[in-house]
């Protein structure tokens, strides 16, 4: 076996052969995706309109390895970086037609959004404190003051929709392309039922401009959406911020300007 080019966080995933992957989680929080994509992952694929991983095994703790784990198919394609993209409105609009198929999809049974989710499709609330502490850590760095109000109006717009399917973790690393286009979305481990407010965030992390005004109205989502939307980003980038501040410049700088976006945003809408 031999590692793949560009691996995540919350697994390890390996080459096995020319058409096979194996899946093996690095820490016991990220053990209940290998059951619920084995599940799931059959039954969405075939209303999606792009590719997915392919169950093809489960395999045993054992060997000093103490998690379950899983064998796919392998997916061709690259991760989603700009300069792969040949076209990135046409590319925004892929996301989000992948997005309203998923959400399209049967919840009958699914996985309601929780701690397997780490409370992705949950409301942000869940990370109240947490946001609280790093803005306060953040003080003259961002400006907390409008920061506060994005995160309040977020908790404000409580999701009251019927909870539909979202991935969880829409991000250029899960999303691969082939000829310039969106061919695979992977990694389906933080996935469940509930507010898809989580998958929104892309709309700032990988788009601007016209791609961005594509994303938002291809999704048809209403404002309280976006507004919790804007809670996930802000949450997650004060969290990033307040640990690589003063360490690790390049990395801070993204998310200082991402935090800044949202703020934008928000102005605007409030006007």
């Amino acid at each position: 076996m031999t590692p793949v080019e560009v691996d995540g966080w919350d697994n390890r995933t390996y080459r096995l052969g020319t058409t096979m992957t194996v899946r093996l989680p690095t820490a016991a929080g990220y053990v209940p995706a290998v059951a619920k994509e084995n599940e799931w992952l059959p039954r969405l694929a075939p209303a999606l309109p792009v590719a997915v991983p392919r169950i093809l095994g489960l395999g045993k703790p054992g060997e000093g390895y103490p998690y379950p784990w899983s064998i796919r198919g392998w997916l061709p394609g690259e991760t989603a970086n700009r300069a792969r993209i040949a076209d990135l409105s046409h590319f925004a609009a892929s996301v989000a037609g992948f997005l309203r198929a998923l959400q399209r999809c049967d919840v009958d049974g699914a996985p309601v959004a929780g701690e397997h989710s780490w409370y992705r499709g949950a409301s942000p609330e869940h990370y109240d404190d947490e946001t609280r502490r790093c803005l306060a850590t953040l003080t003259g760095v961002v400006d907390t003051e409008r920061a506060t109000r994005v995160w309040e109006t977020a908790l404000a717009c409580q999701w009251r929709g019927s909870p539909v399917w979202f991935h969880g973790d829409v991000a250029a690393g899960n999303l691969l392309v082939s000829g310039g286009d969106l061919a695979a979305v992977i990694d389906f481990g933080t996935s469940g039922v509930g507010d898809p407010a989580c998958d929104l965030v892309i709309a700032w992390t990988d788009f601007t401009g016209e791609s961005r005004r594509v994303f938002h109205a291809a999704m048809e989502q209403d404002e309280g959406t976006w507004a919790r939307a804007r809670g996930w980003l802000l949450w997650k980038s004060l969290l990033v911020l307040s640990q690589v501040s003063g360490t690790a410049p390049e990395q801070a700088a993204v998310h200082h300007q991402l935090i800044n976006e949202v703020l934008t945003d928000h102005d605007h809408v409030v006007r």
